[in-house]
């Protein structure tokens, strides 16, 4: 079995691609800002990297963030993985960064980039968003007495756990190049997943929708981050829902 390290592998997504990876018999090395023995902030570098890629066969690239430095992450993680003779680099992104100019997504596909380039062995996968991240937008919408949603937006969430279940396969086996993206099963507006969220939660909200301006937006009112040729995940919005805290108790 291989070493594998995988960044940002305390959060949502890393935490289960780490769980796979030790249930398949892995040695599973966790880098994250706060997690020791390998406490690294790769936006800043440092010789701490170079100590947790030291005799790691592959890299499981988790860690990301939407307040900027995920270039510079990726440098500082290629630069490291070269000198320590990592042979494969597999990253998650993100369904659309390539059409949706988005400034997190512009990120990520510069990051795409990095890895394409890098001389690696690598894999990169991209996914539609997660439910988690569906449902952070709801709860923080549902905070005022009318849900503003952005008209004509839809979207496609995928299980985070399915999503972690293929990378691990997928670091599991030799470099792949870009693989088929990975989507949901339904495509669903925005207002029919507020509906969802509202009925699992037994809030009561009226609903509005809002146009948003710009070119991100007219990118996600086409589409561009939908996958409706890859509709792999298998766990619904709705059943994502059942299993949280206080699915259908009335506030």
């Amino acid at each position: 079995m291989a070493t594998i390290l995988v960044t940002g592998g305390t959060g949502t997504l890393g935490r289960l691609v780490a769980a796979r990876l030790r249930d398949a018999g892995h040695e599973v090395r966790v880098l994250s800002r706060h997690s020791e023995p390998y406490a690294v902030d790769l936006r800043e570098g440092g010789p701490g990297l170079d100590e947790a890629l030291a005799g790691v066969d592959t890299v499981v690239h988790c860690a990301t963030t939407q307040t900027g430095g995920d270039e510079d992450a990726a440098r500082h993680l290629v630069g490291a993985a070269q000198r320590e003779g990592v042979r494969h680099l597999v990253y998650i992104s993100i369904v659309g960064v390539d059409e949706v100019p988005f400034p997190y997504y512009k990120a990520k596909f510069a990051v795409e980039k990095i890895v394409e380039e890098s001389g690696l062995g690598y894999t990169i996968l991209r996914a539609t968003q997660f439910h988690d991240l569906v449902l952070r937008f709801l709860e923080i919408t549902a905070k005022l007495p009318v849900m503003l949603l952005p008209a004509g937006w839809s979207d496609q969430p995928v299980d985070t756990d399915e999503v972690a279940a293929r990378l691990a396969e997928l670091a599991s086996a030799p470099p792949a190049g870009r693989v088929p993206d990975m989507g949901g099963p339904e495509i669903r507006s925005f207002a029919d997943l507020a509906r969802a969220y509202l009925r699992a939660s037994g809030r009561r909200r009226a609903l509005l929708c809002v146009p948003v301006p710009g070119a991100a937006s007219r990118g996600f009112r086409e589409g561009g981050h939908l996958a409706p040729d890859h509709m792999d995940g298998r766990v619904t919005f709705e059943e994502f829902l059942s299993t949280r805290p206080g699915a259908k108790t009335a506030r």
